[in-house]
C-alpha cells in the first residue's frame, strides 16, 4: 500500500482521537512541533538510527518537543519503530485538511504572475469563497509564466483566469476559424 494512504489513515485516526477528546488545536500544534523537529536532518537521522535504543529516542523526543500530548508522543514512537517517521509531514498535512473540512474551510492553491500583498490575498480569498460558498484560506505561489491573472485550485476545481490560458484559447479559436475557410 502506498505511504500516502498510510498517512491518510494515521491522520484520520488522530483526527478522530482529537475530536473525541476535544483537543483539535492541541493535536494541530503537537503535529507541527513534530514536523519541525523531524525537519532537522541530524535529529531525523538519530530517530531512524537502529543503534540508538528506543528509551534514548523517547528521552530525546521529550526533550526536543517539550510539552506534547502523550498520545502524540506515542504516535511518533510508533512511526519510528515502524520506519515511517518520515511520513509525519503527510500526516500533519492530512490532519490539517481534515480539520479545515470539519470547520468548513477550504484551501485554495493560487498561482499569480506577481506577488500579492496581504490585502490582495484577503480580498481574493473572499472572492473565491463567495464564488464557492465557503470560507477559503489561500496558499499562494508566484509563477511569472502565467503572464497575468490567476490560477486557483480548490478541492477538485480549477479556476484558470490566467492571461496565458486566455491567449491559448484565442490561438485555438483563430486557428479553428482559419481552418473553416
Amino acid at each position: 500500500m502506498p505511504r500516502k494512504a498510510y498517512g491518510r489513515r494515521y491522520a484520520q485516526a488522530v483526527f478522530e482521537i482529537a475530536l473525541e477528546k476535544k483537543e483539535l488545536e492541541r493535536w494541530q500544534t503537537d503535529l507541527q512541533k513534530v514536523v519541525e523537529a523531524i525537519g532537522d536532518e541530524t535529529f531525523l537521522a538519530a530517530m531512524e538510527s537502529p543503534k540508538i535504543k528506543i528509551d534514548k529516542k523517547t528521552e530525546l523526543l521529550k526533550k526536543r518537543l517539550g510539552d506534547i500530548n502523550p498520545l502524540a508522543l506515542n504516535l511518533v514512537l510508533m512511526l519510528i519503530n515502524r520506519g515511517g517517521v518520515g511520513m509525519i509531514g503527510e500526516i500533519a498535512g492530512e490532519y490539517q485538511r481534515l480539520l479545515d473540512a470539519y470547520r468548513g474551510v477550504q484551501t485554495a492553491d493560487v498561482i499569480t504572475a506577481v506577488s500579492l500583498d496581504d490585502k490582495d490575498k484577503e480580498k481574493l480569498a473572499e472572492n473565491i469563497g463567495a464564488l464557492l460558498g465557503t470560507k477559503v484560506v489561500l496558499k499562494s505561489e508566484v509563477d511569472p509564466e502565467i503572464l497575468g491573472g490567476i490560477v486557483a485550485r480548490v478541492g477538485g476545481k480549477l479556476l484558470d483566469g490566467s492571461t496565458r490560458s486566455k491567449l491559448a484559447a484565442l490561438k485555438r479559436e483563430l486557428v479553428g476559424a482559419e481552418r473553416k475557410r
